[in-house]
């Protein structure tokens, strides 16, 4: 992928260059949530499920996102560590896919993570049986009041059943909406170390 241009981002030769700039175009032009992507995974029997996650991190080991272990991606994870993911940013007419391996962030990452998040959210990761039934959502607002008191302070630690996941991309695709559907594509491949691209087909 010779001759990079200024604004033909089919030729740049680095994904992960590429991602950090219009991840940053997204967050300055999508009114909600431009790190909200769709999550694909896999049960034990190879059946598909999809469900809108947050991005919290990325850069060249992989895409991290967070959950309860217990949940259905959890579990479906844990059946089949692979999954798919995409980020659709209509204000720029921009979609970024990618796919591969999955593993859990280090205790130290996902501890620092939980650290940040805001006191109630800290308390509803330790009071939600995620994907489980629930009679009511009184039952949830009594379970969250009840791990309030646990932990009465402002100190709340990551329940052992929640953590971070990262997907280690082994492709990842840079999509630009063109008009008459004459769109742009470009798919990076992991190749060893390495990263190689090729333009696709709308």
């Amino acid at each position: 992928m010779h001759g990079l241009t200024k604004d033909d981002f089919t030729q740049n030769p680095d994904p992960w260059g590429l991602f950090r700039q219009w991840f940053a175009e997204a967050q300055t032009s999508e009114p909600e949530d431009p790190n909200a992507m769709a999550l694909a995974t896999c049960d034990a029997d190879g059946l598909p499920d999809v469900r809108v996650v947050l991005l919290k991190d990325a850069d060249e080991r992989g895409f991290v996102f967070y959950t309860n272990t217990l949940s259905m991606k959890g579990q479906e994870l844990s059946d089949n560590p692979r999954a798919a993911l995409v980020l659709h940013w209509k204000s720029l007419r921009r979609q970024v896919r990618a796919r591969g391996t999955v593993t859990t962030v280090n205790d130290a990452e996902a501890d620092a993570y939980f650290a940040t998040r805001a006191r109630d959210s800290r308390l509803g990761a330790w009071a939600s049986r995620q994907s489980q039934p629930l009679d009511s959502r009184e039952t949830l607002m009594r379970a969250v009041e009840e791990v309030g008191t646990r932990f009465p302070g402002e100190t709340v630690p990551r329940p052992p059943h929640w953590t971070g996941y990262r997907i280690a991309p082994v492709s990842i695709e840079f999509w630009q909406d063109g008009a008459y559907r004459l769109h742009d594509r470009v798919r990076f491949t992991r190749r060893g170390d390495a990263w190689e691209g090729s333009r696709l087909y709308p």
